[in-house]
């Protein structure tokens, strides 16, 4: 079985970090020993989603933590049983699946409680009285499984097995003190004995030994309605045994039942498991049909989740539960933070405009090609990254890397790039929330939390009816997630340039950072197109010195 490794973005994801997360996922799995699965943390922006329809790729699936849950662990898969079978069978099947108990469900396949190997011993220990098979609800049918039977004479019109059972090792005369009508017998080749149970209206005949059964005898059971069934076993087996053909609805636990979905994470079940006595739980899916028992064994044999990180490698960028995982890789093209790991990885970064220029370089160095489309996705979100280059995060690797893969993809990076700015800054529809959380950053600096948004338009004028309403969210968000500034840029790719909008306690420092004043929570600022590069650094300066 491969092993499967989750390549991921950061959180708000761009163009960059999905197409980086496809193309290297693409890379791994040509190996062809893993599963990579390339996911994404949030909604795919405008630009992203055109560039994935445009090259005909599928955007990663949605990931909201990388904890553990039910569905990755390696529970057992015990296929549920009927509240009916006997006891007997109960316990053939845990022996055949290695397992200690087995959840019952009801005709429509929906939990109604679990028998356990303490039930049925339990059970046995317990003092039954000889009326437990009609008190039970026991079948013939069990009684003839549990007892390899072969039925001899079974009636349409079957009386209830709602009497006594008895084993007739006594003379005639003493039968009849103890014999009742609907009773259960159990006797050996003594014809006088069979016959007088037989006329004393019982239900059940049971004839151990697998002798040979006189014909007067059969014609009379099937004259008085009386079943009959013929066992391998002595007398004294058969009795030790049938009180294993007992419906395991008769000892399973029905009430308080404790159940675990696919999707509940290991911490919380461990939590649960640590409050109950039980040594297996049923496991469900999202149709609430049983799939599975889980216990203790297996929370403690999981394994992490094993991930590679590309174009970030900040925790609070990154995917729910990175601490609980295993990080094998990190490519990125950003400032190194504070992702830690438990032993050494391989760590590429490298001051360059995109982290798809990295991927890239990484496939040529090699010796491999990308297939055409994904050519183009890499392509793209470099494009996008650079912003044509008109970025100063943009590098001339950057432009050898475009070049090389624009060849392999047949692509006109002009034209594209037009097409693709156009459809990813079209800002028609668009709330206040929706601006702020498209590619939305957070940065710890010192004691201090900043948050930035970018949004990148060819139409800045078209914010200007929302402005008042974007601000009031921005305050609501600053204080909400303790930021001490709060930045909105607006950034035109055309005009390289981007109106800063700041809220926060500490925001007019930002516009000292930038040698401008505030005006109505905002100042433009000529040449500031880069997050990374060109806001972080001076912010940083102002709040440390």
């Amino acid at each position: 079985m491969k092993e499967t490794i989750y390549i991921t973005g950061h959180k708000n994801p761009d163009s960059d970090s999905i197409c980086a997360a496809l193309a290297y996922a693409e890379y791994k799995n040509a190996n062809g020993d893993i599963n990579a699965v390339p996911v994404r943390l949030g909604e795919i922006n405008r630009e992203t989603k055109f560039i994935l329809e445009y090259f005909g790729v599928e955007a990663p699936v949605f990931m909201e933590t990388v904890r553990l849950s039910v569905e990755d662990l390696n529970f057992d898969k015990v296929a549920p049983v009927s509240p009916d079978i006997s006891m007997g069978i109960a316990l053939e099947l845990m022996k055949k699946n290695n397992v200690n108990s087995l959840p019952v469900v009801d005709e429509n396949e929906q939990l109604i409680g679990i028998v356990t190997i303490s039930d049925i011993v339990e059970s046995y220990i317990d003092v039954w009285d000889n009326t437990i098979l009609g008190r039970s609800g026991t079948s013939i049918d069990n009684i003839i499984d549990t007892l390899s039977a072969n039925p001899v004479n079974i009636p349409k019109n079957m009386k209830p097995l709602s009497g006594k059972l008895l084993v007739l090792a006594m003379e005639p005369r003493s039968v009849v003190e103890y014999i009742e009508e609907k009773d259960i017998v159990i006797c050996g080749d003594r014809k006088d004995v069979q016959e007088l149970a037989i006329n004393n209206d019982i239900s059940l005949m049971i004839i151990t030994g697998n002798v040979k059964i006189d014909e007067e005898i059969i014609n009379l059971a099937k004259k008085k309605d009386a079943a009959m069934i013929l066992t391998p076993y002595d007398t004294f087996t058969t009795s030790r045994l049938i009180s294993q053909s007992v419906p395991i609805k008769h000892v399973m636990t029905t009430d308080n039942l404790i159940v675990f979905s696919y999707d509940d994470l290991v911490d919380d079940v461990k939590l649960q498991m640590s409050q109950t006595r039980y040594r297996s739980y049923p496991v469900i899916d999202d149709d609430n049909r049983v799939v599975g028992l889980i216990s203790r064994y297996h929370l403690i044999s999981s394994m992490r989740k094993k991930v590679i990180l590309v174009d970030h490698n900040e925790r609070s960028q990154s995917i729910d539960g990175l601490e609980e995982c295993e990080i094998l890789e990190i490519v990125d093209h950003h400032r190194v933070a504070d992702v830690f790991t438990g032993n050494p990885i391989y760590f590429r970064n490298e001051p360059v405009g995109s982290t798809s220029t990295i991927i890239a370089s990484i496939l040529f160095e090699n010796g491999r090609r990308p297939s055409k489309k994904m050519a183009g996705v890499l392509a793209a979100a470099i494009i996008s990254d650079t912003l044509l280059f008109k970025s100063p995060t943009s590098t001339n690797t950057d432009k050898i890397v475009l070049e090389r893969l624009a060849r392999i993809a047949d692509l006109d990076v002009d034209k594209f790039a037009m097409e693709m700015f156009k459809a990813g800054t079209s800002l028609v529809g668009k709330t206040p929330q929706e601006l702020l959380t498209q590619d939305f950053k957070a940065f710890t600096i010192g004691e201090d939390k900043i948050g930035i948004a970018q949004v990148y338009t060819m139409d800045p004028d078209s914010l200007k009816d929302m402005k008042s309403d974007l601000i009031s969210l921005m305050e609501e968000r600053a204080k909400e997630y303790g930021y001490s500034i709060f930045i909105l840029m607006l950034t035109d790719i055309f005009a390289q340039a981007s109106e800063m909008v700041v809220v926060g306690h500490n925001k007019e420092l930002v516009a000292q950072a930038f040698g401008k004043k505030l005006i109505s929570n905002s100042f433009y600022a000529q040449g500031v197109l880069s997050r990374k590069k060109q806001v972080v650094p001076p912010i940083t300066n102002a709040l440390l010195n």
